[in-house]
C-alpha cells in the first residue's frame, strides 16, 4: 500500500481510540459521579473531542489536496464524519448531566455507556482490519458483533425508559433522564452506523 493511502487508514485508527478513550471517560465520570466535579469532567472530555476534530481536520485538509485515494474519496470523507459524530455524541452525554443539573446516576446509565465501550473497542479492531479488507478474515465477523451490541442497548433502552415511567415521582428528573437515556441510544446507533459505512465501502470495493 503507497504511503498516501496509508494515511487515511491511520488517521481512521486514532479517531477510533480516540473514541475508545471518550467512551472509557464516560464510564469513569459515571461510576464515581460527583456533581461538584461536573464542570472539570466536562472540560476533560472537550480536550479527547478536540483531538477528535484535529484529526477530522487532517483528514478534510488531505481529501482536498489528494489525486487519488485507496477508495472513493466520499466513502472516506462520509466514514470521518460518522466517526466524529460518535465522539460528539459522547460528549453530549455528558454535557446533559450539567445542562439538566443530574444529582445521582441511574444504574442503567452506566451499563448503556460500558455497551457505549464495548462498541469502540470494537469499532477498533475494525479499523484495524479495514487496512487489508480484502484479506480481513475477521472484519464481517467485527461487524455482527458491533450490530449484537446496539441490539443489547435497544434492549436496553426499552427496558431502561419503561422502568422510569414506572417509578416517576419527579417530573424534572423524568425529562431529564428521558433525553439522557435518547442520548445514550443515539450515541449506539451511532457507532453501528460508522460499522455499517465500512461495510458499505467493503462491498462497493471487492
Amino acid at each position: 500500500m503507497a504511503k498516501n493511502d496509508k494515511f487515511y487508514f491511520e488517521n481512521f485508527a486514532s479517531s477510533t481510540a480516540l473514541a475508545k478513550d471518550a467512551s472509557a471517560y464516560l464510564v469513569e465520570c459515571l461510576e464515581n459521579y460527583d456533581p461538584a466535579n461536573i464542570e472539570a469532567m466536562l472540560q476533560n472530555m472537550h480536550e479527547i473531542e478536540h483531538s477528535a476534530d484535529i484529526k477530522k481536520h487532517e483528514m478534510n485538509e488531505a481529501l482536498a489536496k489528494a489525486f487519488v485515494t485507496p477508495v472513493d474519496r466520499e466513502d472516506l470523507d462520509m466514514l470521518s464524519q460518522k466517526l466524529d459524530d460518535v465522539i460528539d455524541m459522547i460528549e453530549e452525554i455528558l454535557q446533559k448531566f450539567y445542562i439538566y443539573d443530574i444529582r445521582d446516576i441511574e444504574p442503567a446509565a452506566v451499563d448503556f455507556a460500558k455497551y457505549i465501550v464495548r462498541s469502540c473497542e470494537l469499532l477498533c479492531e475494525i479499523m484495524k482490519e479495514f487496512e487489508n479488507f480484502k484479506k480481513s478474515k475477521n472484519i464481517r465477523a467485527l461487524i455482527i458483533e458491533l450490530n449484537d451490541v446496539e441490539e443489547e442497548c435497544d434492549k436496553l433502552y426499552l427496558a431502561s425508559m419503561r422502568t422510569l415511567t414506572q417509578n416517576a415521582t419527579d417530573v424534572l428528573r423524568t425529562i431529564s433522564w428521558r433525553k439522557i437515556y435518547e442520548s445514550l441510544e443515539a450515541c449506539s446507533d451511532a457507532c453501528e452506523h460508522v460499522s455499517e459505512c465500512v461495510g458499505s465501502v467493503i462491498m462497493k470495493n471487492t
